[in-house]
């Protein structure tokens, strides 16, 4: 593998996938806990979440390297801030992704709502759009929403809510209130993970000028925050799991809610930058399990 293959690989940043693709997985496995799981939609869902999620990454790439945030970034070197991949094949790359989440993304929509309204295709194809939207603008532009410390908002709104309950919906093409508490659950810990890496990176984003909620808020407040975020999530959940419950196997999610805390209590011990990296694929795929968790102990439930 030769180095350019290397960047553009990194620049993709694979291991952010698995906490893409764990609202979708949370979101099917409500379907099927409530009778409406669809193969179809589930292979779709995953890639139009892997599409947006890629390019936002390449557009988080491009953006922070245009703005000079990646000079003195701590961990992996960006593929703009390498100087391999030039800003014009950046470009086309994320052209590229947005294409391939635009093909994904309408066959899901034509997909999920087949036998329903046209008013869902309508607020689908704007959702969509919107989702497109939002993974270009997080750094790229002149109002960025990630350098004014929205960036949490968006996550929790898109990988949550969004993702989760338009997935679910998708899939059985009816909605629940109910539904809100696990999304919020993916969403809050979506946020945690984004607020690691707004950690790691609080010195350099401030010296850049991207105000993120960590530099508005400074570091020990951030920490607390993410306890916050993780103690949250699992009442959310805990609500769902109360308001729907059939047997024990449905609390199965919380035999992840050591690695949860765990991680909090050593990120609250950090005092260099740099040592926030590994915990930020931790948290991460602590989250990926958790989806599978949650989602598997509902399934399990209705056989017990």
């Amino acid at each position: 593998m030769n180095s350019k293959t290397k960047i553009w690989l990194g620049a993709m940043r694979l291991r952010t996938l698995p906490l893409a693709v764990s609202s979708t997985i949370l979101g099917s496995f409500l379907a099927a806990f409530d009778g409406g799981f669809n193969w179809k939609i589930f292979v779709l869902a995953t890639l139009t979440t892997l599409f947006l999620q890629i390019l936002s990454n390449l557009a988080n790439d491009y953006g922070d390297g245009v703005k000079g945030t990646d000079e003195k970034r701590v961990g992996e070197k960006r593929a703009n801030q390498s100087g391999i991949v030039s800003k014009k094949e950046m470009k086309v790359g994320i052209s590229i992704l947005v294409v391939l989440a635009l093909v994904s993304g309408i066959s899901l929509i034509l997909e999920g709502t087949k036998g329903t309204n046209q008013l869902n295709i309508i607020i689908f194809l704007i959702l969509g759009l919107g989702a497109i939207v939002s993974a270009i603008k997080y750094t790229i532009g002149d109002k960025p929403y990630g350098y004014i410390g929205l960036g949490d908002f968006f996550v929790f709104f898109w990988f949550g809510i969004i993702g989760v309950a338009g997935t679910y919906f998708l899939h059985t093409h009816h909605f629940s209130f109910d539904i809100l508490l696990p999304s919020a659950s993916i969403g809050l810990l979506s946020v945690g993970v984004l607020n690691i890496n707004n950690l790691r990176d609080r010195i350099t984003d401030q010296q850049a000028g991207k105000i993120t909620l960590v530099v508005r808020i400074g570091e020990e407040n951030a920490k607390k925050y993410q306890l916050g975020l993780i103690i949250l999530a699992m009442i959310c959940s805990g609500l769902y799991v109360f308001m729907n419950y059939n047997d024990f196997w449905q609390l199965l999610f919380l035999v992840t809610a050591p690695f949860f805390f765990v991680n909090a209590a050593l990120i609250m011990k950090i005092t260099e930058p740099a040592q926030f990296d590994p915990y930020l694929k931790k948290f991460a795929i602590s989250t990926f399990f958790f989806s599978i968790a949650l989602g598997l102990g509902l399934i399990l439930s209705l056989n017990a």
